[in-house]
């Protein structure tokens, strides 16, 4: 029995980049220069990849998907900016996402784990962390960031330099103007807060008791009446009762945009 043969022979690969012995590339696909993939990472047919982009070990790139291309902002010369995508992530099919701009970061970061659905654009200098699904058609304007476990619905769209706060969940069509604090549901156009992600926290081992405080202090900072500073003043009593509530506090202590209300 003959072994597979790893890189279509259709594959137009640069000279240049650099690929692990172990990764896949389909048919029709193309690698440009300055282009890095790990081991264990599969390429699907047609896809185009550009770089400098860093891809690391064990992703699967599914068909038709255009990576590390010049970012879509007016302002853009050229420079040598980067996107770099860890390990582990899916991206089907159709999917952008772009390098980053020298006005910012200079690079378009994905994380780990990442479950990014068919359509997804992911713009210049979004920093992306892990575990977080991106279903499909949703899709993030630049300069976002989008924490560990946040999940957006199909059709969400995030307008630029909005954060998405750690184990958040969308609504499908959800329009994002401000920034969205962690454990928080959101909904509607434009975004409104509709309770926290109690199923998801479940499924990720928060504690019944971690649960109800987390719920306490939604209403904290949703229900009571109570201006965002003060809101912050009794959301830090309550952290010595339940430790999750720091990244709500450090969230919310690094929010520029304001949090959706």
């Amino acid at each position: 029995m003959t072994s597979q043969v790893k890189i279509h022979p259709t594959a137009i690969i640069d000279p240049r980049a650099g690929l692990d012995s172990t990764v896949e590339v389909g048919a029709y696909t193309s690698i440009g220069p300055d282009v890095q993939i790990g081991p264990g990472t599969r390429v699907g047919n047609n896809v185009v990849i550009a770089g400098p982009t860093t891809i690391g070990k064990n992703n699967h790139l599914f068909h038709f998907s255009s990576l590390g291309e010049a970012p879509q902002d007016k302002k853009y010369r050229d420079e040598p900016t980067r996107l770099e995508i860890g390990d582990n992530n899916t991206i089907r099919e159709f999917c952008t996402l772009n390098r980053g701009t020298v006005q910012d970061k200079g690079v378009t970061r994905i994380g780990n784990d990442n479950w990014i659905m068919a359509y997804v654009h992911i713009a210049h200098d979004c920093q992306v962390g892990n575990h977080t699904i991106l279903a499909n058609n949703s899709s993030l304007a630049g300069h976002v960031d989008m924490y560990d476990h946040a999940i957006l619905g199909g059709f969400t769209l995030v307008h630029q330099f909005c954060k998405i706060g750690s184990h958040v969940m969308t609504a499908v069509g959800t329009v994002v103007f401000k920034d969205i604090p962690p454990y928080v549901t959101a909904a509607g156009y434009d975004a409104k807060p509709h309770g926290i992600n109690a199923e998801g926290l479940k499924r990720r081992g928060f504690s019944a008791d971690s649960i109800t405080r987390i719920k306490r202090a939604y209403k904290t900072l949703y229900r009571q009446g109570l201006t965002l500073e003060e809101a912050k003043e009794q959301l830090a009593l309550q952290l010595a009762e339940c430790q999750e509530l720091g990244i709500l506090l450090d969230f919310l202590n690094i929010s520029t945009r304001g949090i959706v209300r």
